[in-house]
């Protein structure tokens, strides 16, 4: 009797899964997914290399002498300890989470600061 009752009352619900890829459910506020550094506001102050628990940022120069900085998502902890480190809002953690790749080469994120010739 009670299997009866379950598919009775499941038939006027409506079904809670989404038909994924075709329909994606946006995350909640607050997600932190993939970064997105803004070269133009970083000072190369390093903290965010040194905040990081993972050891998943590397920075290379120092200061204004920032060439680029490397994010490693295979060892990211998504744990926002770098964009609240960050004196100058540089780094955001997107709503971006479909981040699964077959080659380890591209789950480093590379950001490249614009010299004066190239801009």
């Amino acid at each position: 009797m009670a299997m009866e009752f379950e598919l009775i009352r499941s038939l006027t619900k409506k079904p809670i899964t989404l038909v994924y890829p075709y329909r994606k459910r946006r995350p909640y506020k607050g997600f932190r997914g993939r970064h997105r550094i803004n070269m133009a506001k970083c000072i190369g102050c390093l903290r965010c290399e040194r905040d990081c628990p993972a050891f998943a940022i590397e920075i290379e120069g120092k200061g204004r002498k920032v060439k680029s900085i490397k994010v490693h998502l295979d060892r990211c902890l998504f744990c926002g300890q770098c964009e609240e480190s960050c004196p100058r809002d540089a780094i955001e953690l997107t709503e971006q989470y479909e981040l699964a790749n077959k080659e380890k080469d591209e789950l480093v994120l590379e950001f490249k600061k614009l010299t004066s010739a190239e801009a």
